[in-house]
Parts: structure tokens; sequence; C-alpha cells
């Protein structure tokens, strides 16, 4: 079974980066007791003030589905929700190892 990562991107209302971070920084510590999750980093960058990054890798596509359906990811996700105007996901990967991934 392939890994799956997903590197993607949320725009949040002016001056609300900080609250989405926080949120999403409660969902990757809900993950850390999900062996099928084995990354979940949120990042900024600084020239973009209402964007917030997160990357994930899976061990598989139906383990980050599943994820979604969670209860606590569910109440993390409607408190979200008021606060973001727009998601992309950048991109849809197949990590292929390094530090962090295991074998």
């Amino acid at each position: 079974m392939s890994k799956f990562g997903l590197f993607g991107k949320f725009t949040v209302k002016e001056g609300e980066r900080e609250s989405l971070v926080n949120i999403l920084l409660e969902a990757a510590e809900s993950m850390e007791n999900l062996d099928e999750c084995e990354m979940y980093h949120v990042s900024i960058c600084e020239d973009e003030p209402n964007s917030v990054f997160v990357y994930e890798v899976w061990c598989s596509v139906q383990a980050h589905q599943e994820s979604l359906t969670l209860e606590s990811t569910q109440i993390l996700i409607k408190r979200a929700k008021p606060i973001i105007t727009g998601m992309e996901r950048i991109a849809t990967l197949k990590p292929e190892g390094g530090k962090g991934i295991s074998a």
C-alpha cells in the first residue's frame, strides 16, 4: 500500500491566521495517537499573512479519509470553518522516504 502525502494551503480572514494555526496544532496533537498519521506539519509564510500551510503524510489515502470522520477532527473543522476563506490542495504526493517517514 502506498503512502499518501498532502500539501495544502488555507486562506483565512484578516487577522485570523494565529487562530487557525492554533486549531491546526490541536489537530496535529490529536494525530499523535494515530499510527496511520506519520507527519502533520503546520507552517506559515511571512509573505502571506492570511495563509497557513499543512503537510501531511499518511500510511494510505484511506487512513487520511477516515481521519476526517473522527469526532475530534469534526469538532476542529467546525471551529475552523468560520475563519477560513479558501482552501487549496497544492499537491498530492507519494512520499518515498526521508527523516520522519517510516520505511
